[in-house]
């Protein structure tokens, strides 16, 4: 049994501002914990602001994707350790994922956004879920607790990763509630189609490369679930270690320790997902959210490298894979690596989950090399009788993609900054900057930039639909 120990927050309202450049000071003194001090890690570098005005100044897009406003990280997310992670929606609010905790955004105005309140809480990669007023975050390394007072645990014995919750009915005042131990912890975790309104199912997915202990090893070809009693979101628990590959997944080398997944998407209108297994992609019967049921699973050594994610065409006819060749770590948009390493492969979904490849793309701008670059997190474009998805591709930026063709993906519009100038010691992963996700949301396609923050972006000159929606996460799609 792991220990529990108090949350710790320091959050951060602040009033409302469209200057990037505004800051305030915590509205209150932090919750300190009832346990012994934990020794604290030295101050990470800040980022200097002539670092940042040269990254901006970088900028380049096509003429039909526009950016319209960002805003840059402020105290205490304005450090290289500081590394922006995913996005998720809820009504008029954007929320940014952050290596040291998460950033609430105004969105009302998409053209003028505003930081509402931050929390420091570290715990890599601090990817986002949200439902109704519960918020979410992954954290995929070994701490010494669960609490945002705590810090890595590298050393071994006793630790905690998995997912943290927090009530977010208050923007400005975001709440810890509780948090649930997961065997090597949530790289990154998916709502499962709901079966009640009172209780939630999450799948949280883990990522442990070529590290991690005894619960790494035991958990390969496993996803964990989660049951989240709405009403009562401290009593969150472990329900399920799921099996979907009884020979522990495909490794992508062979000195690699394989978990469960790295991501999940799910289609909810057909109770469907995508699993993108490190070496596999899966579609599973996720009917019955607690026992998933395998319906197809593919490899694609010559093309594939890391099976990172995936989107659904909005009848859920094809299915998008995505390959993070590198894990983000090399440079894979360059002449020399070729058109498909790091890449999307683009698959048609027949109606009894079986997969058949058709294509592959990759943004086709050359001038990326040496940058690092590898296809990443994106969602669908509502655009009327096409399919369409928009795409972060780290240093490559943010990609519009055209995929009514597979056979002939094009990118449609794009958007991207230079190489931060900043070393890629300084950053966890060697990852310096560019767009971890970029998702469309309500007429905006909104980018979380691991070194500038959040940029909103406005596309033209395709037929998109009219939408509103009330709720977003890109892993689920309804």
């Amino acid at each position: 049994m792991r220990r529990i120990v108090p949350a710790c927050l320091l959050v951060l309202a602040l009033a409302s501002c469209s200057d990037a450049g505004s800051q305030a000071g915590p509205t209150s003194a932090p919750v300190t914990s009832s346990s012994a001090a934990r020794e604290q890690p030295p101050p990470a570098p800040r980022i200097e602001p002539e670092a940042m005005a040269e990254y901006d100044a970088s900028a380049e897009h096509s003429p039909n994707l526009v950016p319209v406003a960002a805003l840059t990280r402020t105290s205490p997310f304005d450090t290289h350790a500081a590394v922006g992670s995913d996005l998720a929606f809820t009504g008029d609010y954007a929320i940014a994922g952050n290596y040291e905790g998460f950033t609430i955004y105004d969105i009302s105005q998409p053209e003028r956004p505003a930081v509402v309140s931050q929390v420091r809480c570290p715990g890599p990669q601090n990817d986002v879920t949200v439902s109704g007023n519960l918020l979410f975050l992954s954290v995929d390394l070994p701490m010494d607790g669960p609490g945002c007072d705590s810090t890595t645990n590298l050393r071994g014995g006793e630790d905690w990763e998995g997912l943290r919750i927090f009530d977010i009915a208050d923007k400005r005042n975001p709440r810890y509630v509780g948090a649930v131990d997961t065997p090597c912890g949530s790289h990154t975790a998916t709502l499962a189609p709901g079966t009640s309104p009172d209780v939630l199912h999450l799948y949280a997915t883990s990522s442990p490369g070529r590290v991690g202990g005894t619960e790494c090893v035991d958990i390969a070809g496993r996803i964990s679930v989660v049951r989240v009693p709405v009403a009562d979101p401290a009593k969150a628990s472990l329900v399920a270690n799921a099996l979907i590959m009884p020979d522990g997944g495909t490794k992508p080398a062979a000195d690699m320790i394989v978990g469960g997944c790295h991501d999940i998407t799910v289609y909810a209108p057909k109770r469907l997902a995508a699993a993108s297994c490190l070496g596999d992609g899966l579609i599973l019967d996720v009917s019955d959210p607690v026992h998933p049921k395998v319906l197809d699973r593919v490899q694609d050594k010559e093309n594939f490298a890391y099976w990172h994610s995936a989107v659904f065409s909005a009848d859920g006819s094809k299915v998008v894979f995505s390959d993070e060749f590198g894990a983000g770590r090399s440079t894979e948009c360059d002449p020399k690596t070729g058109g498909k390493w790091g890449a999307n492969g683009v698959y048609d979904l027949a109606a009894d989950g079986k997969l058949t490849l058709r294509g592959h793309f990759k943004i086709p701008r050359k001038a990326l090399a040496p940058k690092t670059c590898s296809a990443h997190n994106g969602s669908l474009v509502p655009v009327t009788g096409r399919d369409v998805m928009v795409q972060g591709w780290y240093e490559g930026g943010v990609s519009v993609i055209d995929f009514t063709d597979p056979e002939r993906a094009e990118e449609v519009a794009w958007f991207q900054r230079g190489r931060p100038p900043v070393p890629d010691a300084d950053v966890p992963g060697g990852v310096t900057g560019g767009s971890w996700a970029a998702y469309y949301y309500n007429g905006y396609i909104y980018s979380s930039d691991m070194f500038k923050g959040l940029d909103v972006l406005k596309l033209t000159g395709l037929p998109l639909r009219e939408q509103r929606l009330t709720e977003f996460n890109p892993q689920t799609q309804f």
